[in-house]
């Protein structure tokens, strides 16, 4: 009993909850890979856009939104910060200046094969410590996970 007099309800530890243990690793994974991006000059969040545009000749942003699970809002200020470093261009209908495309420049598209060695590097250094099969074996249960609670927005920070 505390010193109130009052008995103390049992609380489990943090380090017992799944949960914690996959948080502390991602967010050390993905601290990891903002620090390699900041000599590119783009975010995690950035690279995310890009790397979903690199499959695509032209998208709508509503399409990439899609795509990522982000809000058309959260996708508007990402296409917006790619346009002003030069990495997208956007092109609007002359018949419907709500409606507009986007592309990655030379450069955007260049950048994004630089941008995925960086995060084959990353993911290399953090999981070089588990064997080829627990890796698959993790994939596959974190992907199962995903399914089970319909997850849909692409982690972007």
């Amino acid at each position: 009993m505390s010193k109130l007099g009052r008995k103390q309800v049992e609380v489990s530890e943090l380090t017992e909850h799944v949960g914690f243990w996959l948080r502390f690793v991602s967010n050390h994974v993905s601290q990891a890979f903002a620090r390699k991006l900041l000599a590119s000059g783009v975010t995690v969040a950035e690279w995310v856009m890009l790397r979903e545009m690199y499959s695509e000749s032209t998208l709508t942003p509503s399409a990439l939104a899609g795509k990522t699970g982000l809000t058309r809002g959260a996708v508007s200020k990402l296409v917006d910060r790619l346009l002003h470093k030069r990495l997208l261009t956007r092109e609007e209908r002359s018949d419907d200046r709500r409606f507009q495309t986007i592309a990655l420049t030379d450069e955007g598209r260049k950048m994004v094969p630089k941008l995925a060695a960086l995060a084959d590097e990353n993911d290399a250094e953090f999981f070089s410590a588990i064997t080829k099969s627990e890796r698959e074996a993790l994939l596959a249960t974190l992907k199962k996970l995903v399914a089970a609670n319909g997850l849909t927005r692409v982690p972007t920070e």
